[in-house]
């Protein structure tokens, strides 16, 4: 089927059943566009609390999907490619995690969104890139926090809350691992009129160089406003849609990962998200998100928290 015929077959299918559509902001253009809402994790996790329609298809990676079904029960949650899964989630595997969590009584447990729903339910509050500072920062100095799983955001938040002593597992991003200084010099030795932005998952000398480090909300907000025209942009290539689409005057650069000469950083689990396979979703209803209620109840508590405490302290 062509790509002009996937696009008004998915549009009809949308109509006809009452099907919302939700994409991250990494996905692919084509995707993002057809989409009734576009953001990061913190966004669609908003979304999930206020969609009306009783079926969804998450476009975007599996631990999306389970946030969805986790925060909307009684929906249909619908995932365009099973294997659309996620690097820092794989590195956080529940019965690691829960024996480092049980080693280490007494902390309060912050996980990112990018995580497991086992791993939720093991967890006090969840954050996402967007609140992860602030969530942190609400927390009494005094109180022993383990943050998981990006070594990476945690680096970046104990730089920024002095919070040294906070307990770190050892996971990571591998699209944001992947982005390395010597690139980054090299782009803005050619454009020295460029800012630098960077997803607070990037290594830390990564982040030393950036103009604005931020989530990909923060990130593309930051290009809205920013009186500068050009911008190398160090997070996943698909945000690059959203921001030349809303500054069609700006020039966005891609910092392509440090073993490649190609021209981006893209993640490959994303990027399974694709027309044809958003379509059979809708067409067939397939690759539903079930999890088993017991499990449901014990990670929505962490969410719940983490809506809740953003709402609270006005993110």
């Amino acid at each position: 089927m062509e790509e002009a015929q996937l696009v008004d077959e998915i549009r009809r299918l949308k109509q006809e059943k009452r099907v919302a559509v939700l994409a991250h902001y990494y996905t692919a253009p084509q995707v993002q566009r057809l989409a009734d809402c576009v953001g990061d994790s913190l966004a669609l996790a908003y979304e999930a609390t206020r969609l009306t329609s009783e079926v969804v298809v998450v476009c975007g990676v599996h631990f999306m999907g389970e946030t969805v079904k986790i925060l909307a029960p009684t929906k249909k949650v619908l995932l365009p490619d099973v294997n659309a899964s996620c690097s820092l989630a794989e590195s956080c595997e529940y019965t690691a995690f829960k024996k480092f969590v049980e080693a280490h009584p007494h902390h309060t447990v912050v996980s990112y969104v990018n995580t497991s729903a086992a791993v939720k339910s093991l967890t006090d509050i969840c954050c996402t890139s967007s609140n992860a500072l602030a969530i942190v920062n609400s927390l009494p100095k005094s109180e022993k926090v383990l943050f998981a799983p990006d070594r990476n955001l945690a680096s970046y938040i104990k730089a920024q809350t002095g919070r040294e002593d906070m307990l770190v597992w050892d996971g990571a991003c591998h699209v944001h691992e992947r982005f390395s200084v010597e690139k980054i010099v090299e782009l803005k030795g050619q454009h020295p009129n460029a800012k630098v932005l960077a997803h607070p998952e990037c290594k830390k000398p990564v982040l030393i160089l950036a103009d604005e480090v931020g989530s990909t909300a923060a990130l593309l907000k930051y290009s809205q406003l920013s009186t500068a025209k050009e911008f190398i942009v160090a997070t996943e290539a698909g945000i690059l849609y959203q921001m030349q689409r809303s500054s069609p005057d700006k020039t966005f650069i891609p910092v392509p990962p440090t073993d490649s000469t190609c021209g981006c950083n893209d993640c490959e689990y994303m990027k399974l998200i694709t027309l044809q396979k958003l379509y059979l979703s809708l067409q067939h209803e397939v690759h539903e998100v079930l999890i088993e209620e017991a499990l449901r109840k014990k990670a929505e508590r962490s969410i719940v928290s983490m809506l809740d405490l953003s709402k609270k302290l006005g993110l």
